[in-house]
């Protein structure tokens, strides 16, 4: 673990209002928060902003809740991101996704064409920075223009907190809370 969450006895004001676009109340604390939220608690200025804006993918944008977690997903497994991973095949089963729409996010091949082409989106976005002609119009088929451009960020966005979480060494927890809570 190269950056460590933020011990219990450095938690303060800005540390709880920096995490407050994503956590409630009585999840604002060392106990309550999870490694990512401690670890990016240890830059409240960043925590703060890079939050709202995860936030906002996460609960706020225009892309239906299994087409953003597919994308997520295969981000994760692209990335070798075990804590996004984890995380978010238990926000994809609230979402509705079965067990094998999760497996197909590994492999990149689905029964559905369309998970199929979300697959080479995040694929195409994640090697090249750019989506092909097909691939866009693909997307089109079932996206409007602000739910592909919300699908782009959402795969830009979580590929840098993969990398983040990658890089920072950040842990999966592992307490019974932890689990009942994902």
């Amino acid at each position: 673990m190269r950056v460590q969450p933020l011990p219990a006895d450095q938690w303060d004001e800005a540390v709880e209002k920096s995490l407050s676009r994503m956590l409630p109340p009585e999840r604002r604390n060392p106990e309550g928060a999870g490694n990512l939220m401690s670890t990016l608690a240890r830059h409240p200025e960043l925590a703060s902003a890079f939050l709202r804006f995860g936030g906002y993918l996460l609960t706020s944008s225009t892309l239906p809740a299994r087409i953003r977690e597919l994308a997520i997903l295969r981000v994760a497994h692209r990335r070798g991101c075990a804590y996004e991973w984890t995380h978010h095949v238990a926000i994809a089963r609230k979402a509705g996704l079965s067990e094998a729409e999760v497996a197909a996010a590994r492999t990149g091949e689905a029964d559905e064409p369309f998970d199929r082409a979300v697959f080479r989106a995040v694929d195409e976005l994640d090697e090249g920075s750019n989506l092909s002609d097909p691939t866009w119009a693909a997307l089109s088929e079932r996206l409007d223009e602000r739910q592909r451009m919300d699908f782009v960020f959402t795969v830009g966005g979580y590929a840098g907190l993969a990398m983040a979480l990658n890089t920072f060494g950040v842990e999966l927890e592992n307490t019974e809370h932890d689990r009942r809570e994902r």
